[in-house]
């Protein structure tokens, strides 16, 4: 069982208290507004040192105060149990697992996997190019911090690329296309990887849900793969280095790189047509909810690892049909946390290791 208990110093509106989440689910009830999704929020900040609805720190602490804590106690097997405690005080923030700070992030990789579900989910399947992106590389950074670093790195080298395009700066531009086409190769090759085996995983349960057959993710990166005796590969460094030079006018014109990962669309089809702009509102909100059950599942087979699922309002817009189909098929997990308004039929959902608190005003009852 991940999450035993969790400690809240001015964290949102929640009391400054611990609460008890030994159970393998955990259910809050209330209204809106009352602290239920800033539970959940403090359960994926001890996760990964960073909230899923803001970037800015400082907006999380509770009205009046300057500093904020959540202390998150978890337990990996019968015999290992560990502390991860995020501090924001004096403006900086202070990540320590065992009492002992951690300097990057990253570290905290496979500490407490969490899948999140929530609204905003809804930008995978019809917001910008950049929300899809946005969601494979999470898939796979939740389990290979190479695959931080290399996002990392070729960002930076795409951020240094186009400053110096902006000034017109261009001696190095031969030396920053190499290093682009080094991490961006990386990138690419395990994007479609990831986007490979998501396939395997996502057209399936989209069917069991839907009664839609076909569904799939397309991949399209912008170095453009090549044909080899019927497989699509790569191409080498130097061909991309080459294409780079031929289009450089183009990108000193726009004063921007355009072409690289950064540029790669991915598109939801059906019998080879995008599928998205037919789509009614809620087929694309099944979309967005089945990718994070592929998310799950696909974390798993990567790792053998179950992660902790954390659902925020996600069931209220189905109709009971899909509601009792999504419960029934979701992925494997070792916990599971979700909010619910008190009208809903939570209690259909519930097993016997279900725990359900009701918040009101930051605040929890059994």
């Amino acid at each position: 069982m991940p999450f035993l208990y969790q400690t809240f110093y001015n964290f949102r509106n929640l009391k400054n208290d611990k609460i008890d989440l030994s159970n393998r689910e955990v259910y809050f009830v209330g209204e809106n507004g009352q602290g239920k999704s800033n539970i959940l929020e403090s359960l994926y900040y001890a996760s990964y040192g960073i909230s899923f609805r803001t970037h800015v720190d400082s907006q999380i602490v509770k009205k009046g105060e300057k500093d904020f804590s959540v202390n998150s106690m978890f337990k990996k097997n019968e015999d290992d149990i560990q502390r991860v405690s995020v501090i924001f005080e004096n403006n900086k923030k202070r990540i320590e697992k065992n009492g002992k700070k951690i300097q990057d992030r990253k570290e905290l990789i496979n500490t407490i996997p969490c899948i999140l579900f929530c609204h905003d989910d809804l930008r995978f399947a019809t917001g910008e190019p950049e929300a899809r992106r946005f969601f494979i590389d999470q898939s796979l950074t939740l389990y290979d911090s190479t695959y931080i670093d290399d996002l990392r790195n070729y960002k930076k080298i795409l951020k240094s690329r186009n400053l110096i395009l902006k000034n017109h700066q261009y001696d190095m531009l031969d030396v920053y296309d190499s290093q682009l086409v080094q991490y961006g190769l990386i990138i690419q090759e395990k994007r479609k990887k990831a986007i490979f085996l998501f396939n395997q995983i996502f057209g399936k349960v989209f069917f069991e849900i839907t009664g839609i057959e076909g569904v799939s993710i397309n991949y399209h990166p912008s170095w453009k793969e090549q044909d080899l005796d019927g497989q699509k590969i790569f191409p080498a460094s130097q061909d991309i280095l080459n294409f780079l030079l031929t289009n450089r006018e183009r990108d000193k014109n726009l004063e921007t790189t355009l072409s690289g990962p950064h540029r790669d669309r991915i598109d939801f089809v059906k019998d080879h047509h995008l599928f998205i702009p037919t789509a009614s509102t809620g087929q694309c909100r099944l979309v967005s909810l089945l990718l994070r059950v592929a998310q799950s599942i696909y974390y798993t087979r990567a790792t053998g690892l179950r992660p902790v699922l954390l659902m925020d309002d996600v069931l209220l817009e189905l109709d009971p049909d899909k509601r009792a189909k999504l419960t029934a098929m979701l992925p494997e997990y070792d916990q599971l946390f979700c909010t619910f308004l008190p009208g809903e039929p939570y209690e259909r959902y519930m097993h016997d290791t279900t725990k359900v608190y009701k918040i009101k005003d930051g605040e929890w009852y059994e």
